[in-house]
């Protein structure tokens, strides 16, 4: 071996070490904190900014929520360290499997296929509008 092959070996561990000291400085993947009742306001106006939210129900882990805009579910879940945001007709959100206190929703999206909410009760006893639509 010559001198050559320990210099590039000596810069190729330089630069990695430099690449990561940056990913450690910026805190990249960093967990996101739970959901509250703003936060998934804020998200849902982001993502549906169309969309008037008539009622929202949040996950009692914070990993998820689901919201009522007139015939449509808005639904948010936890996917990898961040959040997704899908819709759906409302009518598939009040039927989902709801079973020990998980609602699963399926979403028959590659990117995000179910979303498990964790809530007390479905459909929503709260809720004094129509849930059928």
């Amino acid at each position: 071996m010559d001198e050559a092959f320990f210099v590039q070996l000596a810069a190729s561990a330089a630069a990695v070490a430099v690449l990561v000291g940056i990913a450690a400085w910026a805190k990249i993947a960093r967990p996101v904190g739970p959901l509250d009742e703003h936060k998934a306001r804020a998200l849902l106006a982001e993502e549906f900014p169309a969309r008037a939210v008539d009622a929202v129900w949040i996950s009692s882990d914070g990993a998820g929520a689901l919201a009522k805009s007139g015939g449509l579910a808005l639904v948010i879940c936890r996917v990898g360290d961040g959040f997704a945001a899908r819709q759906i007709p409302w009518p598939q959100a009040v039927s989902a499997t709801f079973r020990n206190g998980r609602l699963s929703i399926d979403l028959s999206d590659i990117a995000a296929p179910r979303a498990v909410i964790a809530l007390p009760a479905w459909p929503p006893k709260s809720f004094n509008g129509d849930l059928a639509a």
